[in-house]
């Protein structure tokens, strides 16, 4: 697989380097990251490995069908070890990882355990010729996470945004509406504009400031 498509599907998997396309095999494309031995995209492995267990299709032995080499088996081997191993450092559980660690030989719970302790100690991972910072492994890790977070943060604030606008449009006209809206930021009303606000709007929002009118409310909704 040619780097540039290479970079293009990882976009999908959170490590955004460049535009994605729409489809992709997830599995031949971790497989083509631990093929590529380039220590940036074994960085980013752990994000990679989290946003590939979203997928339906994801299957981790499809990925070792795509690795026919025992180096690249190892690797693959490696490299889920420290995305467990980064996981559980920042108290995060994923169906994958918890059927990953059941597959552990003791050897294997053993180096999950001086992968664990490098973290926590910032002292730099080996695999063979390479060498990993452990403070850009939580670095890239973390700000995944927190881009994730944020992303959720919009969705809920964008979502909850959409709710109220089609709550008040199910109370108010579009100039009642307008009004209501003004009123809540303190924006100035034209003298017709309090007259009609007094007149239309105030009442319903007493009404719907009612305590017991919100409680039936919600008893009526939960029949």
């Amino acid at each position: 697989m040619a780097e540039k498509e290479l970079l293009e599907k990882l976009n999908r998997l959170g490590f955004a380097l460049m535009e994605t396309r729409a489809d992709f095999d997830v599995n031949k494309t971790l497989a083509e990251v631990v093929k590529s031995k380039d220590t940036r995209l074994w960085e980013g492995f752990p994000v990679l490995l989290v946003n590939a267990a979203k997928e339906p299709s994801f299957d981790y032995d499809q990925i070792l069908k795509n690795l026919t080499k025992s180096e690249e088996r190892k690797t693959l081997h490696f490299l889920s070890l420290l995305s467990l191993a980064l996981c559980q450092h920042h108290h995060l559980s994923f169906v994958w990882a918890r059927q990953f660690k059941k597959s552990l030989s003791r050897p294997d719970l053993d180096r999950l355990q001086e992968l664990k302790n490098a973290l926590v100690r910032n002292k730099a991972v080996s695999f063979g010729n390479k060498q990993f910072d452990p403070s850009r492994l939580k670095e890239t890790f973390n700000n995944y996470f927190v881009q994730d977070a944020e992303k959720t943060k919009q969705m809920k604030e964008q979502y909850g945004n959409l709710s109220l606008e089609y709550a008040l449009s199910q109370l108010f006209s579009p100039k009642q509406k307008e009004l209501f809206q003004k009123k809540l930021q303190g924006e100035p009303l034209t003298k017709t504009e309090k007259e009609y606000y007094s007149r239309s709007v105030k009442k319903k929002v007493s009404a719907l400031a009612n305590p017991d009118l919100h409680r039936l409310a919600q008893k009526l909704m939960d029949y």
